[in-house]
């Protein structure tokens, strides 16, 4: 980030991307690990913290109270709020090879498999990985056997090319300060995300806005003016196309109130979408647009989305519905699924606390959880085999139990349930003794390690942790971490099977770096008849908002 001109927002997600960085180049470093946890701790509250940082620094609250959020860190961020960036990280990229930045951003690569490819290597750019990959060199290093080799390859080739995507969460941080920009003058606006985003896809290439004015060239130069545009790649009258300084695309298109639903059903999508829409006004001799529905030049719908798919004799059919997979004929014969709604989730089974990797104390997540609505919440604090994570041994767990059912005697409102996130060993056993596994209320089971295995084995190795009689549920099923980290490869289908065979649920993981089940997945998975649980995988008292994503996904699926 460019210290001479200082950004006019800085973003949670961003101040996020820079404790993320820092993390990564101390990592590279080889520096102390409880530091760079603290960062990445860090980084994982931010990108899901309702107050942005920056509002509150200018109100002057303490920003000690974040959670685990120290003098040194608050001074960190305040820093970068200041400057766009903070002493530590400058001297950081200075003392790291340009290239280390493109090898992180290649999925599979971690900070300390690029920290090895430099020293064993000398490889410090995605060009030198390449090179080293199809001469040999790299097939012989720690870490790196044959089948990692062709998926670096294969990631690489795939990322060749692409414009860049963020998280769904990642381009709401951005995107709602931007309408707040363009609303906040007066100009009788009504301003609305499109796209991708409000079909709440997983990662977003660019933001659609579509808005309503009395005078649209104002707000096209209202968007022209955000502080945060770098670029202006095109605008006119009613439309701009502009490009942020954290590298994302914006397209705005103004309209008339007339034409503002049939606007935001058209630039909503998906393609597929669309396209069926326009076949079915052409088989009535009408033409479908983003002005609206005509007969001839009679319009016949277009203030409103509902009144488009009335005309066209649909149901309406939601946003995340929307991607040409049989939601059409569902809407014409009235047969569309009720989405579930936040308020209908009662409970969260998936939290951790400060005994393994989170940053709250138990009874912190039990009044958080209780203040968003829910009733019942499982704590799943990490097995001790993920040594990252520094989860309870059979002990502690104890302890805990006992604590649990304390706060149970203490609290209403709210049932605190003791469980456990077990790590899947290579072999499919499970990291607790059976008698341990015997005592808690619910037990997850999720793979955290050795990602890389072949298909059948990886299958294998799931399909025995379902047998065990005290799975509950499958947890982040694929281990995908979007943009980040490929999934691991194993017949998912027949992992559902199974599951539902043996009376475990799946878990929707709602955290905006997973969203796990995908989609489609999800939709198998209701079709089978398969209990879904949808969850936030909370860290902190703050990451109970995740759920909203997760909420989103099971609505697409």
């Amino acid at each position: 980030m460019d210290r001479q001109h200082v950004p006019a927002c800085v973003s949670n997600a961003e101040l996020a991307a820079m404790m993320r960085e820092l993390a990564d180049l101390l990592e590279i470093r080889g520096e102390n690990p409880f530091r760079i946890r603290a960062y990445r701790n860090l980084a994982r509250s931010l990108d899901t913290l309702a107050p942005a940082v920056q509002d509150m620094l200018a109100r002057g609250e303490a920003l000690e109270g974040l959670p685990g959020v120290g003098h040194d860190l608050a001074g960190k961020m305040a820093d970068m709020v200041a400057t766009g960036s903070c002493a530590l990280l400058d001297s950081l990229r200075q003392s790291v090879p340009p290239g280390a930045h493109q090898l992180l951003d290649v999925p599979g690569l971690g900070p300390r498999k690029v920290a090895l490819l430099q020293q064993a290597l000398g490889v410090d750019n995605t060009a030198g990985l390449v090179a080293a990959a199809r001469d040999g060199r790299l097939q012989h290093l720690r870490g790196f056997g044959g089948h990692t080799v062709e998926r670096l390859l294969a990631a690489l080739a795939t990322r060749q090319g692409k414009a860049t995507r963020v998280t769904r969460a990642a381009a709401g941080a951005l995107a709602g300060p931007l309408l707040q920009w363009l609303q906040a003058a007066d100009l009788g606006a009504l301003a609305q995300l499109a796209g991708s985003y409000r079909r709440c896809r997983e990662t977003v290439g660019d933001l659609d806005i579509v808005a309503r004015a009395v005078r649209p060239a104002d707000l096209v130069a209202r968007l022209l003016d955000y502080p945060d545009v770098q670029q202006v790649l095109a605008h006119g009258p009613t439309r701009a196309s502009v490009r942020l300084r954290q590298g994302l695309q914006v397209d705005l298109r103004v309209v008339r109130e007339e034409s503002y639903g049939a606007a935001l059903l058209y630039f909503t999508g998906s393609r597929g979408h669309n396209i069926a829409l326009r076949r079915l006004a052409q088989q009535r001799g009408w033409k479908f647009n983003e002005y609206g529905l005509f007969d001839g030049a009679r319009r016949l719908a277009g203030a409103c989305e509902q009144e488009v798919y009335a005309a066209l004799e649909l149901d309406f059919i939601p946003p995340e519905l929307r991607e040409e997979r049989g939601e059409i004929d569902a809407a014409r014969s009235h047969a569309l699924p009720q989405l579930v709604e936040r308020a209908q989730l009662r409970g969260d089974l998936h939290v951790h606390t400060t005994a393994s990797d989170g940053r709250d104390s138990l009874r912190a997540m039990a009044l958080a959880a209780q203040a968003q609505g829910l009733s019942y919440l499982a704590i799943t604090d990490h097995s001790p085999g993920l040594r990252i994570a520094h989860g309870p041994d059979p002990a502690a767990l104890a302890r805990q139990g006992r604590e649990i059912a304390r706060l149970n005697r203490e609290l209403t409102g709210i049932v605190l349930l003791h469980g456990a996130e077990v790590d899947i060993l290579p072999d499919g056993t499970l990291d607790l003794p059976e008698a341990v596994l015997a005592t808690l209320d619910l037990v997850l089971v999720a793979v955290h390690s050795a990602f890389g295995l072949p298909r059948a084995q990886q299958t294998a190795r799931i399909l025995r942790a379902l047998d065990h009689p005290a799975c509950s549920i499958l947890a982040h099923p694929n281990g995908r971490l979007l943009l980040q980290r490929p999934g691991i490869d194993a017949d998912m289908g027949r992992i559902l099977q199974h599951a539902r065979l043996r009376g475990c649920a799946v878990e929707l993981n709602a955290q905006p770096q997973r969203l796990d089940l995908d989609d489609v997945w999800c939709r198998a998975a209701r079709d089978q008849g398969l209990m879904i649980s949808i969850a936030s995988d909370a860290h902190s008292r703050f990451d109970f908002a995740d759920l909203e994503y997760g909420i989103g996904q099971a609505r697409r699926g």
